[in-house]
């Protein structure tokens, strides 16, 4: 009597690359607070990926530390909204010095992207952002133009989602205009008359000097950083997705975390 043979045992299927999330480091302690609440929203949202934290300078763990204990594959995921000297010069650096044993990918800055404006957006009705006032987007800022012209993007995606008002760019560092010099733009444009209110919103992911810096500057309300908004979180997870050529997993609703 023959016996039936057993089943095929199914290839077993391979981990997903490491998620690596790059951040730029920051003096101030509530940047590292905001991007640790960031990637705990990522890790709910994608459950039993391997998410990971590297630091480009000033905070730890360094990205080149995070990097030399991985194994494997790892997709980095900057969390710069731009691409500017961080992404084309700092991050391969450290890749090519520190990444010979992995297989690495980058994925895409994360702006220009809707999920940024729909953040940005949010943020501003969040601090109290009065219909129809004209916005001031803050943005770190780079002497790269390829940089400028993603941040004059981004403000237009959010601009459209404000009903067409007014939104233009300023830097806290390296390009002009800065904020003070937005608002004073603005209301020579005839958006906004001396005692009517510009708002501001935070191109950033974290407290921290510019953000600071920036808010300072605002002649009406000032929108918080990004920080882990559910936004930023699916637009992470999406870049992670673009970079390694996958079709993106759904993704639970979450509410903010803070």
């Amino acid at each position: 009597m023959s016996t039936a043979p057993a089943p095929a045992t199914p290839p077993a299927t391979a981990p997903a690359p490491a998620l690596v999330a790059v951040a730029h480091g920051s003096p101030d302690p509530r940047a590292r607070h905001a991007v640790q609440a960031l990637l705990r929203l990522v890790r709910a949202l994608r459950p039993g990926l391997r998410v990971e934290l590297g630091h480009l300078e000033t905070d730890e763990p360094l990205l080149a530390d995070t990097l030399a204990r991985l194994r494997g594959e790892a997709v980095l995921v900057p969390l710069l909204f731009s691409r500017g000297y961080h992404i084309k010069h700092d991050i391969p650096a450290v890749i090519e010095r520190n990444a010979a044993h992995l297989r690495v990918a980058t994925a895409a800055c994360l702006g220009p992207h809707p999920l940024l404006a729909e953040g940005l957006h949010s943020r501003l009705m969040e601090a109290g952002y009065r219909k129809g006032s004209p916005v001031v987007l803050a943005a770190a800022g780079s002497l790269d133009p390829e940089s400028a012209a993603g941040t004059h993007h981004t403000a237009d995606m959010l601009a459209a989602r404000l009903g067409g008002v007014p939104v233009m760019p300023a830097y806290a560092s390296a390009a002009r205009p800065t904020v003070a010099e937005a608002v004073r733009a603005l209301r020579a444009a005839g958006h906004a008359a001396a005692d009517e209110e510009i708002a501001v919103a935070s191109c950033f992911t974290a407290p921290g000097l510019f953000a600071t810096r920036c808010a300072e500057a605002a002649p009406g309300v000032a929108a918080a950083p990004l920080g882990a908004h559910p936004a930023l979180a699916r637009l992470l997870l999406h870049r992670y997705d673009q970079a390694r050529g996958a079709r993106p997993a759904p993704a639970r609703t979450l509410q903010t975390v803070t």
